[in-house]
Protein backbone atom coordinates (compact mmCIF):
# COMPACT_ATOMS: atom_id res chain seq x y z
CA UNK A 1 0.00 0.00 0.00
CA UNK A 2 1.32 3.62 -0.63
CA UNK A 3 1.47 6.03 2.57
CA UNK A 4 -0.36 8.87 1.16
CA UNK A 5 -0.34 10.57 4.73
CA UNK A 6 -3.18 10.58 7.59
CA UNK A 7 -6.96 12.09 6.70
CA UNK A 8 -9.31 13.11 8.70
CA UNK A 9 -11.02 9.99 8.96
CA UNK A 10 -8.10 8.51 9.85
CA UNK A 11 -8.77 10.65 12.69
CA UNK A 12 -12.35 10.22 13.20
CA UNK A 13 -11.79 6.45 13.60
CA UNK A 14 -11.62 6.98 17.48
CA UNK A 15 -14.60 8.28 17.76
CA UNK A 16 -16.18 5.20 16.52
CA UNK A 17 -18.28 3.61 19.70
CA UNK A 18 -17.59 0.09 20.86
CA UNK A 19 -14.39 -2.00 21.16
CA UNK A 20 -15.17 -4.50 18.03
CA UNK A 21 -16.29 -1.71 15.79
CA UNK A 22 -13.45 0.38 16.63
CA UNK A 23 -11.06 -2.18 15.80
CA UNK A 24 -12.43 -3.10 12.59
CA UNK A 25 -12.23 0.32 11.34
CA UNK A 26 -8.06 0.36 12.87
CA UNK A 27 -7.28 -2.79 10.85
CA UNK A 28 -9.45 -1.61 7.75
CA UNK A 29 -7.56 1.53 7.54
CA UNK A 30 -5.29 2.46 9.84
CA UNK A 31 -3.06 -0.73 10.03
CA UNK A 32 -2.50 -0.61 6.24
CA UNK A 33 -0.32 3.06 6.46
CA UNK A 34 1.09 1.80 9.79
CA UNK A 35 2.57 -1.07 7.96
CA UNK A 36 3.40 0.64 5.21
CA UNK A 37 5.69 3.13 7.55
CA UNK A 38 6.82 -0.13 9.58
CA UNK A 39 8.67 -1.61 6.30
CA UNK A 40 10.21 2.04 5.58
CA UNK A 41 11.29 3.13 8.64
CA UNK A 42 12.56 -0.85 9.99
CA UNK A 43 14.78 -0.47 6.84
CA UNK A 44 15.69 3.42 7.74
CA UNK A 45 16.24 2.87 11.22
CA UNK A 46 18.96 -0.14 10.65
CA UNK A 47 20.94 2.23 8.75
CA UNK A 48 20.70 4.92 10.99
CA UNK A 49 21.11 2.45 14.25
CA UNK A 50 23.77 0.13 12.36
CA UNK A 51 20.80 -2.79 14.26
CA UNK A 52 18.58 -5.14 12.20
CA UNK A 53 15.45 -3.22 13.32
CA UNK A 54 11.91 -4.74 13.28
CA UNK A 55 8.36 -2.83 13.37
CA UNK A 56 5.30 -4.34 15.49
CA UNK A 57 1.84 -2.65 14.54
CA UNK A 58 -0.08 -2.53 17.70
CA UNK A 59 -2.66 -5.44 17.92
CA UNK A 60 -4.29 -4.27 21.12
CA UNK A 61 -4.98 -7.93 21.71
CA UNK A 62 -5.21 -7.96 26.13
CA UNK A 63 -8.30 -5.54 25.27
CA UNK A 64 -11.79 -6.51 26.20
CA UNK A 65 -14.12 -4.10 26.67
CA UNK A 66 -12.25 -0.19 26.25
CA UNK A 67 -11.44 0.34 22.40
CA UNK A 68 -8.21 2.03 21.92
CA UNK A 69 -7.26 5.85 21.81
CA UNK A 70 -4.75 5.45 19.65
CA UNK A 71 -2.53 3.09 17.82
CA UNK A 72 1.15 3.05 16.85
CA UNK A 73 3.68 0.92 14.57
CA UNK A 74 7.00 0.65 16.71
CA UNK A 75 10.27 -0.46 15.96
CA UNK A 76 13.15 -2.09 17.76
CA UNK A 77 15.57 -4.62 17.32
CA UNK A 78 13.92 -7.84 18.63
CA UNK A 79 11.32 -9.73 16.22
CA UNK A 80 9.80 -10.51 19.22
CA UNK A 81 8.49 -7.60 20.63
CA UNK A 82 9.16 -4.32 21.66
CA UNK A 83 8.03 -2.82 25.16
CA UNK A 84 10.80 -4.28 27.08
CA UNK A 85 13.26 -1.93 24.78
CA UNK A 86 14.29 1.25 23.61
CA UNK A 87 12.26 1.58 20.47
CA UNK A 88 11.14 4.43 18.39
CA UNK A 89 7.04 4.78 17.29
CA UNK A 90 5.25 6.35 14.97
CA UNK A 91 1.15 6.50 16.10
CA UNK A 92 -1.83 8.32 16.61
CA UNK A 93 -4.54 9.58 18.45
CA UNK A 94 -7.65 11.38 17.53
CA UNK A 95 -5.77 14.63 18.32
CA UNK A 96 -2.76 14.10 16.72
CA UNK A 97 0.09 11.86 15.20
CA UNK A 98 3.40 11.68 17.70
CA UNK A 99 6.96 10.16 16.65
CA UNK A 100 8.71 9.30 19.56
CA UNK A 101 11.58 7.88 21.23
CA UNK A 102 10.10 5.83 24.10
CA UNK A 103 11.28 3.80 26.92
CA UNK A 104 8.19 2.51 28.90
CA UNK A 105 7.52 0.82 32.23
CA UNK A 106 8.39 -3.28 30.89
CA UNK A 107 11.80 -1.92 30.14
CA UNK A 108 14.32 -3.72 32.43
CA UNK A 109 17.43 -0.92 31.72
CA UNK A 110 15.22 1.45 33.17
CA UNK A 111 17.01 2.40 36.07
CA UNK A 112 20.47 1.96 34.56
CA UNK A 113 19.06 4.05 31.77
CA UNK A 114 17.92 7.22 33.87
CA UNK A 115 21.00 7.26 35.57
CA UNK A 116 22.85 7.58 31.90
CA UNK A 117 20.23 9.69 31.16
CA UNK A 118 21.37 12.38 34.32
CA UNK A 119 24.92 12.27 33.15
CA UNK A 120 24.28 13.46 29.94
CA UNK A 121 21.33 15.87 30.80
CA UNK A 122 23.10 19.12 29.74
CA UNK A 123 24.27 18.04 26.63
CA UNK A 124 20.16 16.63 26.59
CA UNK A 125 18.93 19.94 26.81
CA UNK A 126 20.86 21.60 24.73
CA UNK A 127 20.19 18.99 21.72
CA UNK A 128 16.71 18.17 21.25
CA UNK A 129 14.90 21.23 19.59
CA UNK A 130 12.94 23.22 21.43
CA UNK A 131 9.55 22.29 19.54
CA UNK A 132 10.09 18.58 20.56
CA UNK A 133 7.95 17.06 23.15
CA UNK A 134 8.22 15.04 26.49
CA UNK A 135 6.06 13.05 28.70
CA UNK A 136 6.28 10.27 31.04
CA UNK A 137 2.98 8.11 29.63
CA UNK A 138 2.52 6.58 26.94
CA UNK A 139 -1.13 5.99 27.76
CA UNK A 140 -2.02 9.80 27.81
CA UNK A 141 -1.93 12.20 25.28
CA UNK A 142 -0.30 15.26 27.07
CA UNK A 143 2.92 16.30 26.50
CA UNK A 144 4.93 18.91 27.14
CA UNK A 145 7.56 21.05 24.95
CA UNK A 146 11.31 21.26 25.21
CA UNK A 147 11.05 24.89 25.71
CA UNK A 148 8.72 24.24 28.29
CA UNK A 149 10.32 22.00 30.13
CA UNK A 150 12.69 22.94 32.70
CA UNK A 151 16.04 20.65 33.69
CA UNK A 152 14.75 20.11 37.00
CA UNK A 153 12.02 18.67 35.39
CA UNK A 154 14.18 16.41 33.31
CA UNK A 155 16.11 15.51 36.34
CA UNK A 156 12.79 14.71 37.91
CA UNK A 157 11.69 12.46 35.26
CA UNK A 158 14.98 10.58 34.68
CA UNK A 159 14.90 10.29 38.45
CA UNK A 160 11.65 8.54 38.42
CA UNK A 161 12.59 6.48 35.69
CA UNK A 162 15.16 4.56 37.91
CA UNK A 163 12.99 4.29 41.11
CA UNK A 164 9.53 4.26 40.03
CA UNK A 165 8.27 0.71 38.59
CA UNK A 166 5.30 2.44 36.47
CA UNK A 167 7.58 5.54 34.92
CA UNK A 168 8.36 6.61 31.27
CA UNK A 169 10.47 8.50 29.30
CA UNK A 170 8.99 9.29 25.91
CA UNK A 171 10.58 12.27 23.55
CA UNK A 172 9.88 13.05 20.03
CA UNK A 173 7.10 15.18 17.93
CA UNK A 174 3.45 16.00 18.26
CA UNK A 175 1.75 17.21 15.24
CA UNK A 176 -1.72 18.48 15.51
CA UNK A 177 -4.60 16.75 13.78
CA UNK A 178 -5.52 20.24 12.26
CA UNK A 179 -1.48 20.42 10.67
CA UNK A 180 -1.13 16.35 9.85
CA UNK A 181 -4.04 16.36 7.40
CA UNK A 182 -2.59 18.72 5.19
CA UNK A 183 1.01 16.95 5.16
CA UNK A 184 1.97 15.22 1.74
CA UNK A 185 3.34 11.66 1.83
CA UNK A 186 6.40 13.15 1.16
CA UNK A 187 6.22 16.09 3.99
CA UNK A 188 5.46 13.37 6.07
CA UNK A 189 8.92 10.79 4.98
CA UNK A 190 10.95 14.25 5.49
CA UNK A 191 9.51 14.90 9.05
CA UNK A 192 9.72 11.02 10.19
CA UNK A 193 13.22 10.76 8.86
CA UNK A 194 14.48 14.15 10.52
CA UNK A 195 12.65 13.02 14.20
CA UNK A 196 14.09 9.80 14.10
CA UNK A 197 17.62 11.26 13.33
CA UNK A 198 17.09 14.03 16.01
CA UNK A 199 16.38 10.96 18.62
CA UNK A 200 19.48 9.17 17.78
CA UNK A 201 20.92 10.33 20.37
CA UNK A 202 18.75 9.29 23.42
CA UNK A 203 18.23 5.96 21.71
CA UNK A 204 22.24 5.52 21.99
CA UNK A 205 22.79 6.21 25.39
CA UNK A 206 21.92 2.60 25.76
CA UNK A 207 25.48 1.77 24.50
CA UNK A 208 26.83 3.75 27.61
CA UNK A 209 24.74 1.14 30.28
Amino acid sequence: MTFNGFKAQDFKVFQTPGLDDRMEQIISQIRPKLETLGNRYAEELTGFTGEEMFFHVAKHARRTVNPPKDTWVAFAPNKRGYKMLPHFQIGLWETHVFIWFAIIYEAPIKDSYGKVFLKNLNKIKKDIPNDFVWSDDHMKPESNTHREVKKERLVEMATRLSTVKKAELLCGVRIEKEEAVNMSEDDWYDRISETFKTLLPLYNLKKKL
